[in-house]
């Protein structure tokens, strides 16, 4: 398969654009403005497909249909030649951290953002979506472009557009994990001890790479022995050891869609105390997939997810529940906990991430499923093979 085939087509972003405006109008929103920067893109590039660098990014819709990409003062060609929304203004609250000024610059603003997009008029209801990656900056720049508008936080409106992939976005995702699982084989291959967690990760990215992905996933993990009780961390320079239980969480990027899929691996033996808690978290990993179905409610499962914990004797070892959203962003909305209040619907896309970690080491088995109306489908390479290597 050629590199780069497996993307989302121009007409779907347009069409992306249009179901957002249907949503406003039912809300009695007059726009939207959704953010992001080059960690956080997700929600500028499900419209335009730019993927920001440095500097932040944003998408203003009007309840009309129309839209435009504002980037900052030193991405308008980068914006321009990867965007596919056709309108794309320059706005200096988009500009990098570093806080350039750009004293012969003559930016754009919201005013001429929302006049081209067909939205006029002072007392407007704006959805600001992207809440926590909307900047102090961004934020002081509508309310003081708008001063008599209503700003309403519209995160749930983006959580209800992305929450039902397409079959382009589950395409991308599957292309995601079979790379990553390329990687994890190779890793899996090529470690030993004496070898150190931050030399397993530029294997991995060697790997994604070749193999047609854009980027990582998400910051690779390779984390040995102690560090397995973070929960997220860092790979760092420490060498490996036999007997060690080294946690794998590798992962691509397809055309923004980002892949992860995690397991244990032994550089020995795995007996005892330590051998029941990973077993037992693949037990976990086994019984949330078979909850899975459409009409089932989300925090059902996270109720009886926590029960199992408790009934096995782990309710001290438990962190998270069972499992939540992935597509754009590795981890999104919605999530899957006590107080979450929906029914499975065919075509969401999530992480059965089952971590358990003990005062010593933790462990995570983690793969990619969409919903169906009877079960799920695993998008990645089925996992659940504890791997015990000698050396």
């Amino acid at each position: 398969m050629e590199h780069g085939s497996i993307r989302i087509p121009h007409n779907e972003y347009l069409e992306r654009v249009q179901r957002a405006a249907a949503i406003l109008r039912r809300e009695g929103l007059d726009a939207m403005i959704v953010n992001g920067n080059e960690a956080d893109y997700a929600n500028p590039r499900y419209f335009s497909g730019y993927w920001p660098l440095f500097e932040r990014a944003g998408v203003a819709i009007s309840a009309g249909g129309d839209a435009a990409l504002m980037c900052g003062p030193e991405s308008k060609k980068f914006a321009s030649d990867r965007s596919h929304l056709d309108k794309v203004f320059v706005l200096m609250e988009y500009r990098e951290g570093a806080d350039p000024s750009y004293p012969e610059f003559t930016p754009d603003t919201y005013h001429d953002v929302f006049k081209a997009i067909g939205v006029t008029g002072k007392k407007l209801r704006i959805g600001v979506a992207s809440y926590l990656d909307t900047s102090v900056v961004i934020m002081e720049g509508i309310k003081s472009a708008f001063p008599e508008a209503e700003i309403v936080n519209a995160g749930y409106i983006m959580t209800e557009l992305r929450s039902i992939k397409s079959a382009n976005e589950i395409a991308c995702l599957r292309e995601g994990y079979r790379i990553a699982e390329l990687a994890t084989q190779q890793v899996i291959k090529e470690i030993r001890p004496g070898m150190t967690e931050l030399q397993m990760v530029g294997v991995a990215q060697r790997v994604v790479y070749e193999n047609g992905a854009e980027y990582e996933g998400l910051p690779m993990y390779v984390f040995s022995e102690a560090s397995t009780r973070h929960a997220i961390s860092r790979s760092s320079y420490r060498k490996f050891e036999k007997g060690d239980i080294v946690q794998l969480n590798l992962s691509a990027k397809i055309d923004g869609y980002s892949a992860a899929i995690g397991y244990p691996i032994v550089l020995g033996k795995l007996e005892g105390h330590r051998r029941d808690v990973v077993l037992f978290g693949l037990e976990a990993h086994n019984w949330t997939e078979k909850q899975i179905k459409a009409g089932v409610m989300a925090c059902d499962v996270a109720k009886q997810f926590y029960d199992y914990y408790v009934a096995n004797g782990y309710k001290d070892n438990f962190v998270y529940g069972p499992m939540h959203g992935t597509g754009i962003i590795e981890v999104e909305a919605p999530w899957v906990e006590t107080t979450s209040n929906y029914p499975f619907k065919p075509n969401m896309t999530f992480q059965i991430d089952t971590y358990i970690s003990t005062d010593t080491f933790g462990v995570r088995w983690e793969k990619g499923i969409a919903v169906t109306e009877t079960g799920c489908d695993v998008l990645s390479a089925p996992i659940g093979k504890l791997y015990e290597l000698e050396f």
